[in-house]
């Protein structure tokens, strides 16, 4: 599937990640203890940002819009949020450090890919998800609630709910039960 678009609407996209950027760095640079001030900025930043949601800095996303942090969730240091498409995070999710969301992605076709078409599909974390550090989820995936992503993961289809799934690409490697 192709994108194209309009000069104004290249321009207006171009807009929106030059304002989510200086919105980005002004979260970035303000006191750690200045949580009135951080809120602000990620209201104005995100889609929708959930009482109690907790980011860490630094944190790096394109146009911010697209990115819903529901209530109690928890991202750790330096994550990223390529949010071309909307990007889900459910309430009391753990995100550790290093972990990066990509909803873009690019055509396997090599003249596309030279053309700049550029395609994406919308990342959903369900409630109560651990997603490990260093781990990256990519476009079009679903992450089941109460699932845990193993450090390190390559999170490339979709994770069905109360399991731990880890690896490049992740897999599911264990159900999660009430058994001890």
């Amino acid at each position: 599937m192709e994108t194209r678009r309009t000069v104004e609407e290249e321009k207006a996209l171009s807009q929106a990640r030059y304002e989510a950027r200086k919105l980005c760095q002004k979260f970035n640079k303000t006191n750690v203890k200045n949580k009135n001030k951080k809120t602000k900025i990620l209201t104005k930043l995100f889609g929708e940002l959930g009482t109690n949601a907790k980011i860490m800095q630094p944190f790096s996303c394109d146009y911010g819009y697209n990115i819903k942090i529901k209530n109690d969730a928890f991202i750790n240091y330096n994550c990223t949020m390529l949010d071309t498409n909307t990007i889900t995070i459910g309430a009391h999710c753990r995100i550790a450090p290093n972990v990066s969301f990509y909803s873009v992605y690019h055509p396997i076709d090599p003249t596309d890919r030279k053309n700049g078409t550029i395609l994406s599909a919308p990342i959903n974390v369900c409630d109560n998800v651990w997603i490990g550090g260093n781990s990256i989820v990519l476009a079009g995936v679903t992450i089941g609630e109460n699932s845990i992503i193993g450090a390190g993961s390559v999170v490339t289809k979709n994770i069905p709910a109360n399991c731990i799934a880890v690896g490049n690409p992740a897999k599911v490697i264990k159900q999660i039960t009430n058994e001890l």
